[in-house]
């Protein structure tokens, strides 16, 4: 598994909006890493889909933006 392409303060901010008692629920660097590769993975087939012919392998802002209300419907 390589680096994910989320910044795994920007997960763990992410993550701290669901908990409960935010001040006792932590989470560790295993956790935030692989949740930093669901969310890469979610993003990925999401951009797959609405892709369309565009050929850039890399997920760009744009495509992020654009699926994103969908990704978070999903969940």
């Amino acid at each position: 598994m390589d680096d994910p392409p989320f910044k795994l303060e920007t997960v763990n901010k992410l993550l701290q909006q669901f908990f409960r008692d935010k001040q006792k629920t932590k989470c560790n660097g295993d956790a935030l890493k692989l949740m930093a590769e669901l969310l890469r993975i979610f993003v990925a087939g999401k951009n797959a889909l609405h892709k369309g012919v565009e050929s850039s392998p890399t997920v760009e802002t744009e495509h992020l933006e654009k699926i994103l209300p969908q990704l978070l419907l999903d969940f």
